[in-house]
């Protein structure tokens, strides 16, 4: 195992910051990326990586690692360290106000002015040339500010990674994940292994979060370039929801943890026969097909039914009180399927998205993320 570091810009005199990371197996072959907990005040990740590095270690000492894996336990040193009045505010920068898991280097942009005439009729040396220009732009970058800084230090681990796992958790939900629908078949072991409660699709949800940079610059070289040259996958990237923000165990920890080297298995990267695939909870659904309820007024929200709950179309979801006039309001669901997230708190403010179903029919368009 290797341990390297990488500062970052220093936003004022006297100090500094730097991302760890932590490198398992042999470099040159098949690479996997995991990192935890970019919005930094959601937990799950880091114990989950904590336990996996343990199972990686052992692992390399029994020769058992086919590729490099590479692990970034705390990819966002700035909001680790953002707490005001007590309470840890870790999902936008407070300087900036920009959510710490958008506005990463646009891949595709950076790719398709140079990659062209590096094409050829052979995809793995088309996979290589991309990431070599991929190498080549991201190296060319200045960045002006820490948080910029940080995002381009996480691109560089990263954009030449076949499998990109980026961990964060929902206010309260139950297991689900986000990936390109490009990759589903190459995805669906993970989620089995993890036992999703909801995969949901989308080929650009708007805002290059980070696990989508990663497989969108792919899919837009294909949509430009497929019909003349064979353009791979080069990156199977997922954005994994370690359900709430509360639940930090170690038994959940290590459920996942295991369930990311079953995974890992299947892929080769690392060696030895994988556990049975379990069953697939749910189907995957568009991520355009999630309902988001929203509170049309503010007041005390009581939820009707549980996270991972299968809700039908015209059922009621929450109740939002007002103590002053004991006027309810009921939000019903517009969809049929799985409540997979739902806010932690219990007092909701007009237009305050309270809680997502996961339909199986595509409606929404534009921004397909909460902020």
């Amino acid at each position: 195992m290797q341990t390297l570091t990488h500062p970052l810009i220093s936003p004022a005199l006297g100090t500094e910051r730097r991302i760890t990371s932590f490198h398992y197996g042999p470099r040159g072959g098949a690479k996997a990326y995991i990192q935890s907990s970019l919005h930094a005040d959601e937990l799950p990740g880091m114990l989950v990586t904590a336990l996996l590095r343990r199972k990686l270690a052992a692992l390399e000492a029994a020769g058992k690692l086919r590729g490099e894996i590479v692990v970034v336990p705390v990819p966002n040193p700035i909001g680790l360290s953002q707490h005001v009045f007590g309470d840890h505010l870790g999902r936008f920068e407070l300087g900036s106000m920009q959510n710490f898991n958008r506005n990463f280097y646009d891949l595709a942009a950076l790719v398709l002015p140079r990659i062209e005439g590096r094409l050829t009729s052979d995809a793995q040396r088309n996979l290589a040339a991309v990431r070599a220009a991929m190498r080549d732009a991201l190296g060319e970058q200045a960045p002006h500010t820490e948080l910029e800084s940080q995002r381009l230090a996480l691109q560089k681990l990263s954009y030449d990674a076949d499998i990109v796992l980026d961990l964060h958790c929902d206010s309260d939900a139950a297991m689900h994940l986000y990936t390109n629908p490009e990759l589903w078949d190459d995805v669906e072991p993970l989620a089995r292994y993890l036992d999703a409660q909801a995969s949901l699709l989308a080929l650009n949800s708007i805002g290059n979060p980070f696990d989508e940079i990663h497989s969108f610059c792919w899919s837009e070289l294909r949509s430009r370039y497929g019909d003349r040259f064979p353009i791979p996958n080069g990156s199977i990237s997922v954005t994994v929801e370690l359900r709430s923000e509360r639940d930090v165990s170690y038994e959940l920890a290590e459920q996942d943890a295991q369930a990311i080297v079953e995974y890992l298995t299947t892929r080769d990267i690392i060696d030895g026969t994988p556990a049975p695939l379990p069953p697939l909870a749910y189907p995957a659904t568009p991520l355009a097909g999630v309902d988001p309820l929203v509170a049309p007024t503010p007041g005390v929200l009581v939820f009707r039914t549980p996270v991972g709950a299968w809700i039908e179309a015209g059922q009621a979801v929450a109740d939002i009180v007002d103590p002053l006039t004991d006027h309810v309001v009921t939000l019903k669901s517009s969809v049929s399927g799985v409540l997979y997230a739902r806010q932690i708190v219990r007092f909701a403010t007009a237009g305050m998205e309270v809680a997502r179903i996961a339909g199986a029919t595509p409606f929404r368009t534009g921004s397909l993320l909460s902020a």
